[in-house]
């Protein structure tokens, strides 16, 4: 008798404590009902037209409109049948472009990506309630991928903004846009990392989440559970061309800076320090006598930069700027981007096994094609042992106090001179007893040494000298 009532008890007594947890498991999930409701309606379609050329079609192909006397004309005739000219008044094409939006100010501004609008002729923006308006571009930054437009409308819904210098990893975002022209869809997700450095851009620190994002939601907000916009959709990592798990937003915090420059002076201007830099890896961290990889390694200095008028040299590690401590290179870019252009900054270095703090006067990033022009080409690597070195210049020697010959360290890849301790910065003087005047006999002299054998090369780094044994791999 007491087992028959004691199971149904027990049985009871489980069901009890299964559907507390359930209700409790439910009330931690978000509900984003209200924020989508409330602020859905002034996330915006972006559409664009771009007007092309004419073309003439042979079958299938469409080749650009070209004159009867051009050889290439004779050629897509002769193997292709000519169809003939497309009519005067079908001569153009129409090239529709899909993104997202939203209004972030009662005067009509809106934000968007400025891969969305790019080289278009015509820009519209449909509102929830189907409404459209003509936009124009106050201005763009492809750097930051932002683009301000502004419609005339004076009765737009609009988000409420916030910052995304609270955000953690883990904490719940949800996504507004027009993924593949579907108007509005929310899609949810979390914070996957913060300030992340993607190749295409350097000098934003990206919010990486795990929000579905596909083509279409580009320029659209990324909300955090207050309903305040903390990022903009710009960026997915895919394989395929859709959503894989990783998608990127621009920090709203500097979506906004832009947008006042863009506003203010039509244009955007970074901070700039003239450097290019690598991580510091375990193996370098061990040549520089450092108990654990960080910093920025400056491989680098780009000649009449801020950096070099500064001192700054190849060889140094950035390990903080102006305060901020740099753990990884790419933390470097966006803080010194963000830096006000002809004022100081602090920059603390390691040098020759000691740091020291350096006072730099930050300049304007140039343009993109100036910068490429700046950076000289990648010298030849010395493939046997791993080494890129390069010539050293008056402005070096005189910092490095060396009258004459030596080559300087620029890169250090994976070989026998990284397990010799030789890093980036290094000065070698002589190579098997021979002294190296430059960087073409130093190569000169590494093809023509036996595979096999150890060889001294005498270093300098910084005011110290010192023999390595270097092996000569084998071919």
């Amino acid at each position: 008798m007491i087992k028959k009532c004691l199971l149904p008890a027990a049985i009871c007594l489980v069901s009890v404590f299964v559907v507390r947890t359930g209700d409790a498991l439910a009330r931690t999930l978000p509900d984003f009902t209200r924020l989508v409701e409330t602020y859905g309606p002034a996330v915006v379609n972006i559409s664009t037209k771009q007007t092309h050329a004419g073309a003439r079609r042979f079958h299938d192909f469409s080749v650009p409109d070209l004159p009867e006397d051009n050889p290439l004309y004779d050629f897509f005739r002769r193997f292709l049948g000519e169809e003939g000219p497309i009519p005067r008044d079908e001569d153009e094409e129409l090239a529709r472009s899909l993104g997202s939006g939203f209004v972030f100010d009662p005067d009509g501004y809106v934000l968007t990506a400025a891969h969305v609008v790019e080289g278009a002729d015509e820009i519209i923006v449909r509102t929830s309630d189907r409404r459209e308006f003509l936009a124009k571009v106050v201005g763009t930054d492809k750097r930051s991928d932002i683009a301000l437009l502004e419609v005339n409308a004076g009765d737009l819904p609009t988000v409420k903004m916030g910052t995304a210098k609270n955000l953690k990893v883990g904490e719940w975002v949800l996504a507004i846009g027009s993924p593949f022209g579907f108007d509005h869809s929310a899609t949810a997700g979390i914070v996957s990392a913060k300030g992340r450095s993607l190749p295409s851009e350097n000098y934003v620190p990206f919010i990486q989440t795990d929000v579905a994002i596909n083509p279409g939601n580009s320029g659209g907000p990324l909300f955090n559970l207050d309903g305040e916009v903390v990022g903009m959709n710009s960026q997915i990592f895919s394989r395929t061309g859709g959503f894989m798990g990783l998608s990127f937003a621009i920090p709203i915090d500097m979506a906004m800076d832009v947008v006042e420059q863009l506003k203010t002076t039509g244009h955007v201007s970074r901070g700039w320090l003239g450097v290019l830099i690598q991580d510091v890896t375990r193996e370098l961290a061990e040549t520089f006598g450092m108990k654990q990889p960080k910093g920025a390694l400056i491989a680098q200095v780009l000649p009449d930069s801020p950096a070099a008028k500064a001192g700054l040299r190849v060889g140094d590690i950035i390990l903080r700027f102006n305060g901020s401590t740099i753990a990884t290179s790419s933390d470097l870019p966006p803080l010194v981007g963000g830096t006000p252009i002809d004022k100081p900054a602090k920059v603390e270095v390691l040098r020759n096994g000691h740091t020291q703090e350096i006072s730099v006067v930050i300049g304007e990033l140039p343009e993109e094609g100036e910068v490429a022009a700046a950076v000289e080409p990648p010298s030849t690597t010395a493939d046997r042992i791993g080494l890129v070195v390069d010539d050293i210049d008056a402005e070096q020697r005189d910092q490095l106090d060396l009258e004459e010959g030596g080559v300087i360290v620029q890169q250090v890849k994976p070989g026998t001179a990284e397990l010799a301790g030789i890093g980036p910065g290094d000065i070698i003087l002589m190579l098997d007893n021979t002294p190296v005047k430059d960087a073409k006999q130093f190569h000169e002299l590494l093809d023509g040494m036996k595979p096999g054998r150890f060889v001294a090369a005498l270093i300098q780094r910084g005011e110290g000298r010192e023999f390595v044994a270097v092996r000569i791999p084998k071919e």
